[in-house]
């Protein structure tokens, strides 16, 4: 009698691309796009209302992540199967085919934009869908940016800082001039998930080196990259600060939360100082999803 095992059943080429895009780190941005919408919405308009728009805002940010990673991953599939770190993706290792990936980046791409549409069909507000698929042509265009400049990390970072501003255009397009603090949200993402991504890249410096990418550590090198990334990181903790000046409604949450921040920006530098390789993923996983849960709670909090 044979002892062999069984081959395992493959997984579903829908559950593989899920999977391979890593749903878990839509959590760097929802938080963002939930306070920004906490921000505009006017209580008067009754919160049966909101609850409903908040409920598209995350379907939309899901399925609008999932169509950038997607195009993503079918842009990268050559360069990814290059590099040892990323030759088990999906499409690289076989997985999933091209043609699956693209089809299912285009279906999230029109869910997307159907879900926009619903902000016009059950709140008479027509400019999410007005303003979705140039939405999705921008945090599209991320995934090509390294292919002509290092400063793609600030293109990943416009892509995600899209969400707070998107989200409040969706709850009250009338209100978002009126807050500042959502514009000085969009800049606190910008340039903190570029610095975050500065770190992210340096895993790939020499790959990206032979292989002709475009990134701050592979023009920089490490030690270059760590100070561009400290940097940006600054900018973002100013960038918050800004928006609790401005914001009358934030007050010793607020203040704690971007106090917290603080403390979490010197942690993940100092991580990846005394470990360097070893430390990336908690300097880049643990500490800035902590952060993005950490600021969103307590902004929406104080607003309350």
């Amino acid at each position: 009698m044979s002892t062999a095992s069984a081959a395992p059943t493959p997984a579903p080429p829908l559950l593989l691309a899920l999977r391979d895009i890593k749903l878990a780190h839509s959590l760097f941005a929802m938080p963002f796009a939930i306070l920004a919408a906490f921000l505009v919405h006017d209580a008067a308009a009754g919160w049966e209302r909101f609850v409903g728009q908040l409920t598209i805002i995350i379907v939309c940010m899901f399925f609008a992540r999932t169509w950038a990673m997607l195009v993503n991953r079918i842009a990268d599939a050559r360069l990814d199967e290059a590099n040892p770190r990323t030759a088990r993706r999906a499409i690289p290792s076989g997985g999933l085919a091209r043609r699956r990936a693209v089809a299912f980046a285009l279906g999230s791409g029109a869910l997307f934009v159907a879900a926009c549409a619903l902000f016009w069909i059950f709140f008479a507000n027509p400019w999410p869908v007005l303003l979705s698929v140039p939405a999705l042509a921008w945090i599209g265009f991320y995934s090509f940016t390294k292919r002509f400049t290092w400063l793609c990390h600030l293109f990943l970072g416009g892509a995600l800082a899209a969400s707070p501003v998107a989200a409040a255009i969706a709850v009250s397009p009338d209100r978002l001039a009126q807050t500042t603090a959502v514009w000085w949200l969009a800049a606190m993402v910008l340039v903190w998930v570029a610095g975050f991504d500065v770190i992210y890249a340096l895993q790939d410096l020499d790959f990206d080196r032979g292989a002709g990418v475009r990134s701050v550590p592979a023009r920089f090198g490490w030690r270059g990259a760590a100070w561009i990334s400290r940097g940006l990181h600054i900018l973002a903790l100013a960038a918050l600060v800004a928006a609790g000046v401005t914001e009358p409604r934030f007050g010793g949450l607020w203040w704690g939360g971007v106090a917290g921040v603080g403390g979490l920006l010197v942690v993940e530098h100092v991580v990846l100082a005394a470990r360097g390789r070893a430390g990336l993923p908690m300097a880049f996983f643990t500490c800035n999803g902590v952060i993005s849960v950490l600021l969103g709670l307590a902004g929406v909090l104080d607003t309350l």
